[in-house]
């Protein structure tokens, strides 16, 4: 089944060079291609007026602002808005602010270690700290653009403070990195929880977007599809857990031998990760026991 999902990998682009996907909304790829982000960061501007507001700065890259600013040239960047604080999504946050003056939007978060230096999924280091937008976007929330409207989704999962955003009354919504057409997202503890994420996938499964524009990759096309596509699979992949933990694997290293045959040894820590998350899915639900915490645990067993 997880080959059936609708996977899309072609994407029409240029570093550097906006490109409008649909009317107000323009489309900047980060030159921060790779394993976990594609092509790179999807930077948006949004509106159709003299003031635009843009979603995620993406990496702190020099050529990438600088794309940005020619993109809005004559125009005002007023506002910037953010799906959720993972590095390559808010890095070049602090450089685009001091040249635009903007405010910054988005869920905010509070370290769970302060200061504590982690590594991610991709390898790469990132300190724990806390992330205080000037305006706080909640779900349900409404912000005014210039000419346009959106609703903030709260959608954790991927992580904690993840929003996605509907443009209203376009059938267009802006995924972030909780669904990309090109890849499953990466969900990861501790940050990353796999229950909350697969409340997240219903909740798009209620709606009726005709269009999801991501945080990587290209747009995609009958997101319904997609998301139920996604649905199957997870479900599928922790069902392949269980059998794993019921047939005598005792370690997440085992079951990432058994599952993910042939995986890019790149993939290694973000799949091991991954087994972690449906773990800990499976230990809350009574369906698995773990020595030790459950998103590291020393053995597992099936109850």
């Amino acid at each position: 089944m997880a080959d059936e999902i609708p996977f899309r990998k072609e994407m029409n682009f240029e570093y550097g060079v906006p490109r409008e996907l649909a009317p107000g909304v323009v489309r900047i790829v980060a030159n921060n291609p790779g394993p976990f982000t594609f092509k790179g960061t999807n930077t948006y501007l949004l509106g159709q007026g003299r003031d635009l507001t843009l979603v995620d700065p993406g990496p702190e890259d020099a050529a990438h602002l600088e794309a940005i600013l020619r993109a809005a040239e004559g125009k005002r960047i007023v506002d910037i808005i953010i799906t959720h604080t993972h590095r390559d999504h808010v890095d070049g946050l602090p450089a685009l602010q001091a040249v635009t003056g903007a405010r910054v939007l988005g869920f905010g978060r509070k370290a769970r270690t302060p200061g504590r230096t982690a590594v991610s999924p991709s390898g790469g280091e990132s300190n724990d700290e806390d992330f205080a937008p000037d305006v706080v976007l909640t779900d349900g929330s409404r912000y005014d653009g210039d000419g346009f409207r959106l609703e903030a989704l709260h959608t954790p999962g991927h992580a904690p403070d993840h929003l996605c955003f509907a443009i209203e009354g376009t059938g267009i919504l802006l995924s972030g990195d909780h669904v990309m057409g090109w890849n499953t997202s990466v969900v990861a503890p501790p940050e990353g929880n796999m229950a909350a994420y697969m409340r997240s996938l219903d909740k798009l499964m209620e709606r009726t977007d005709e269009v999801f524009f991501p945080g990587h990759g290209g747009r995609i096309e009958k997101p319904q599809r997609v998301v139920r596509a996604f649905i199957m699979h997870r479900r599928m992949r922790e069902q392949a857990i269980l059998d794993c933990i019921k047939g005598g694997s005792t370690t997440i290293a085992q079951i990432v031998e058994a599952v993910y045959r042939g995986l890019d040894p790149r993939l290694v820590r973000a799949a091991s990760l991954s087994v972690a998350a449906h773990v800990e899915s499976l230990v809350e639900r009574g369906l698995v026991s773990a020595s030790g915490p459950s998103t590291a645990p020393e053995r597992l067993s099936a109850v």
